[in-house]
């Protein structure tokens, strides 16, 4: 077994193609150290990826990813180690999936006119959950021949400024790492070289981490997200953004950080006397 983590992943609890069972197989496959499991705004894959792990040498680091919106644009937020009940995470979370859900169904509405119907239900069955996002609409679209490819389906129908995109409700930044931090989590900036420009201000919010490492960054950009992050003492984070090859083309631990970033992140992890709990105390100690 290696020393990596590939601290960005996707299941099937939100848009990713394999189910959190399949994914911690397929890092155990791999040999690496740590997963974390970041669906968009949910939770509800941690606790089965988490299972399947017991009992292995594999560490899987609950988290979930928020999408915010900036002046810069859209920001993506990951939040690791987050503890969803009694802090009303779930809560917000479920507000935010219900409004995928309605922007889901309005784009399909848009296809029709467009010429290109597909079923709700379909998109529905796809997504297997509550938590419905855009590439399961391209999935959609892909059975019924209108596309050739996922990609083909953002880039011309239900990419930003495509025909068929429709905008939706997201938190600010300020809102996505205050939702973690009450949630006990630690806040880290997803794929941040386009937005890099905005790292000052959020680290003053709050933010822990920098996703450093991120599938088809040069070792240049690496290098310069890298001089951010020790400037603004932020944790060097990395990770894939696997979603399945069906979905995005890249492959687990296509990125990933060392194991130690794994361990820095914990100690960062906000304290509250309320919530110790002698769990904690373990995960300590398997990780330092």
């Amino acid at each position: 077994m290696n020393q990596r983590a590939d601290l960005h992943v996707h299941t099937t609890a939100s848009d990713g193609q394999c189910t959190p069972e399949e994914v911690v197989e397929m890092a155990r496959a791999l040999g690496l150290r740590a997963i974390a499991i970041t669906d968009h705004e949910t939770t509800l894959g941690n606790s089965p990826a988490r299972r399947a792990a017991r009992g292995t040498d594999l560490w899987v680091v609950p988290g979930v990813e928020i999408s915010a919106e900036s002046a810069a644009g859209e920001v993506h937020i990951l939040g690791y180690f987050v503890q969803p009940r009694g802090n009303g995470l779930e809560h917000k979370l479920r507000a935010l999936r219900q409004g995928r859900l309605a922007r889901a169904r309005k784009m399909v509405d848009r296809l029709a006119t467009l010429g290109m119907p597909v079923a709700w239900e379909r998109v529905r069955e796809i997504a297997a959950g509550e938590s419905v996002g855009r590439p399961h609409v391209a999935r959609a679209m892909l059975e019924r021949g209108y596309v050739s490819s996922i990609d083909e389906a953002f880039d011309l129908y239900i990419g930003s400024g495509g025909p068929a995109y429709v905008p939706r409700r997201r938190v600010t930044p300020a809102e996505a790492i205050a939702m973690i931090a009450e949630a006990r989590g630690v806040a880290v900036l997803a794929h941040p070289l386009r937005v890099a420009g905005i790292v000052p201000e959020l680290a003053r919010l709050g933010l822990q981490g920098l996703e450093t490492s991120y599938p088809g960054y040069s070792p240049d950009e690496v290098a310069y997200l890298g001089a951010i992050a020790r400037q603004h003492g932020l944790v060097e984070t990395g990770g894939s953004d696997f979603h399945g090859p069906e979905v995005i083309s890249v492959e687990l631990g296509a990125a990933t950080a060392p194991f130690e970033a794994v361990s820095e992140l914990l100690r960062r992890r906000p304290r509250s006397r309320l919530h110790h709990s002698p769990v904690e105390s373990s995960e300590v100690d398997r990780l330092v």
